[in-house]
Parts: structure tokens; C-alpha cells; sequence
């Protein structure tokens, strides 16, 4: 049976495709066959952080208004056998995505993929519902900042009307000289404002952005700490 995981963030910024990318990394890694859509129409950043930006020719849009065959959309992860990428149109206006068409797309990949991982557009509108709409959990990623809590919470309830029961909390960029003051939200804080599992903390590391920006997943670099933790949390998620 496929995983389908929706990787979200009540407020931008917060680190949701940098997750996203290095998890589909990790359990690809493992052998898992892991397909990422990018759902971020107008913004996404996936096929950056993949390296993958010249290799875009085809996306969703174009899968689901019939100009190609979903094969010639999906784009190979050079580093891996079993990582795909299915991007989304860089300019707005092109075929908007329904759940309707989510539900016939990953029943489809559901026989070739054991993990989907998609990487959710901002805010709550229409294309946030469709990206969710089949998901059997999702993830998300939050950092330490009281707007950050306050646009979990309204994320969270979202994802329960939906009827995703399966949630987990990330909290990035994390500062520890940040923790004491009253300027920033105490993880006490941040676990009492969510009724998601928590399942890990990533701390702030110009390192995460060094390898985004070079096209590369930073769990592909050495077993350095930020890998291990990566690891730790896809763990406790998987």
C-alpha cells in the first residue's frame, strides 16, 4: 500500500520543502520507490533543491489537461534509482488541480510508488484542499515563533475536517539561544498548542541552505548531526 504524506506549514517559511526533499531523499535511500509532487504552483522550489531545474519539461498541469503522458512528466532524481520528481507549472493560470483529479493521479501511482510525498502551496485555498485531499497523514513544519503557532493551529483543524488523523509536528530553525525568552515560544508552549506528534526539532544550520542552493539534499552530504537528526524523524514518522 502507498504512503501518501502531505508536507505543510501553516505559515511560509517555515522549511516545508527543505523537509520534504530530504525525507523523500531518506527513504529513497532505503530503496523505497518515493515520488515528490510539487504542488506549489507559482513558487515551487522542489526541482531547485533537486537539482532538477533544467530537466523540468512537462508538470501537472500538463498531465491533467491531456498534453502529456504522466511518464514524460515525472523527472528521475540523478543520485537515486527510486526518486522522482512531478513538478508543478512555475507560472499561475495554466489547468487548475482538483481532488478530482489527485484521487485518479495516486490511484495510478498508488501501483508504482510506495511513498508519495507532496510538498503543499501556501495558505488554505482550493489548490491547499487538492493537494491534501489524499493524503494518509501529513506533516507540519513549523518553526518557534508565536505567528508560526498561531497559523498551526488553524492548519491543524483544517487537516481534521479533512479527515487526516495521521499529523506530526516538525519544529525547524530552531535557535537554542532563543529558548528562555519570553520574546520566542517555549517548546512547552509550542507542544500545548498542537495535538499533533511532535517528533522532532531542527536547529538553524546555514549548512540545510548551502546544500538547497547547490541542488542538493543535505542528507546525501556526510553523516554530519543535521543527517542523523533527518534520519531520526523520518524514523519516528515511518
Amino acid at each position: 500500500m502507498c504512503d501518501i504524506t502531505a508536507v505543510t506549514s501553516g505559515k511560509g517559511g517555515a522549511g516545508k520543502t527543505m523537509f520534504a526533499v530530504n525525507m523523500a531523499s531518506i527513504l529513497a535511500m532505503r530503496g523505497r520507490r518515493v515520488l515528490l509532487i510539487d504542488m506549489n504552483t507559482g513558487m515551487r522550489n522542489l526541482d531547485i533543491c533537486l537539482g532538477l531545474e533544467n530537466q523540468v519539461i512537462f508538470d501537472l498541469s500538463d498531465v491533467i489537461s491531456g498534453i502529456c503522458k504522466l511518464k514524460k512528466a515525472l523527472v528521475r532524481e540523478k543520485r537515486f534509482r527510486s526518486l522522482y520528481l512531478l513538478s508543478t507549472p512555475q507560472i499561475c493560470g495554466k489547468a487548475k488541480v482538483k481532488p478530482e483529479h489527485m484521487k485518479i493521479l495516486c490511484e495510478g501511482l498508488g501501483e508504482k510508488f510506495d511513498n508519495i510525498i507532496i510538498d503543499t502551496p501556501a495558505g488554505l485555498g482550493d489548490e491547499w484542499v487538492a493537494a491534501v485531499s489524499q493524503a494518509t497523514s501529513a506533516v507540519m513544519v513549523m518553526s518557534q515563533e508565536y505567528a508560526s503557532l498561531r497559523c498551526n493551529g488553524t492548519l491543524e483543524n483544517s487537516l481534521n475536517d479533512l479527515g487526516i488523523s495521521s499529523r506530526y509536528a516538525v519544529i525547524n530553525k530552531v535557535v537554542p539561544s532563543r529558548s528562555g525568552s519570553k520574546l520566542y515560544p517555549s517548546f512547552e508552549d509550542i507542544s500545548q498548542s498542537t495535538r499533533a506528534v511532535i517528533v522532532g526539532i531542527i536547529q538553524e544550520d546555514p549548512a540545510i541552505y548551502q546544500a538547497m542552493n547547490a541542488g542538493l539534499p543535505v542528507v546525501c552530504s556526510d553523516e554530519t548531526g543535521i543527517t542523523k537528526n533527518l534520519i531520526r524523524i523520518c524514523d519516528r514518522i515511518f
